[in-house]
């Protein structure tokens, strides 16, 4: 049922004041769903808690549908009373606050063959939001977030994977990278993704075609840890022109991906 609000001070979008400090998000067990596809995405998993939504009269429209059936508050007003509340002007005229699950430890996953992505310190939100993006779209099983690594559940990063942070498991990978080692006795084999000339080319290392597979990828510049390549049973580069010197994470990851998960499909 939709409620009507026609005033930035009324008490029923206070927290929305809040969609901008993640502190603030965090202290409360709350994140931000925002936009029209991400709060659909968000309402089908069907395992978050949501706590309210709030739409524009367009977005109402658009999202009728879909908005028939929740049973949480939908707070409807224009786009001035939004942007004056949040102080963010959403173009989508769409949010919604949900609580922040539980986040499972590795142990806790059902045993599945597969790449699981495991990242350490890519601390850019929009890094890790095309990173979870191109790990739903290219059939990873799972992402692992490693030390260093910015909050899935930050808005930007939720955003930036268009949802898809809502539907892929992901767990904390801590302790760190001790948990790779617990990971490997399930049978994945630990591969790190790293520029070193002494690596192994994707496409030969795919050629062993092992069926679980744990893919490192780290930031920009710094690359993965002296201790997380240490702990990797393989280093693994993809090939590419001299004159340039390294890959962005999220089209690295791609890359992987798009080569390892056909062969693990078969």
């Amino acid at each position: 049922m939709s409620e009507s609000v026609g005033r930035p001070d009324d008490p029923r979008l206070a927290p929305y004041a809040h969609v901008g400090d993640a502190a603030w998000l965090r202290d409360q067990d709350l994140f931000v769903a925002e936009g029209r596809l991400v709060l659909q995405r968000l309402l089908d998993a069907g395992r978050y808690d949501v706590q309210s939504i709030l739409v524009t009269p367009a977005a109402e429209r658009a999202l009728a549908a879909r908005l028939a059936s929740v049973t949480v508050p939908v707070l409807v007003c224009s786009q001035e009373v939004l942007d004056g509340v949040t102080g963010f002007n959403f173009h989508r005229g769409c949010l919604a606050l949900a609580r922040r699950p539980a986040t499972p430890l590795p142990d806790a996953w059902p045993e599945r063959d597969g790449v699981l992505l495991a990242l350490e310190g890519v601390g850019n939100p929009d890094n890790v939001g095309g990173l979870f993006r191109a790990a739903a779209a290219l059939g990873a099983s799972g992402v692992l977030v490693g030390p260093g690594t910015a909050d899935p559940l930050y808005r930007k990063a939720i955003r930036t994977s268009m949802g898809a942070v809502l539907q892929l498991p992901w767990a904390m990978a801590l302790p760190w990278p001790a948990t790779l080692d617990s990971v490997r006795k399930r049978g994945y084999r630990i591969v790190a993704l790293t520029p070193a000339s002494g690596a192994i080319p994707l496409r030969r290392f795919a050629e062993s075609r092992h069926s679980r597979i744990v893919l490192l990828a780290g930031a920009e510049g710094a690359g993965l840890s002296s201790e997380a390549l240490a702990a990797a049973d393989d280093l693994v580069r993809i090939p590419i022109a001299d004159a340039v010197d390294s890959l962005n994470v999220t089209v690295a990851v791609a890359i992987a991906l798009h080569v390892l998960a056909p062969n693990l499909e078969a």
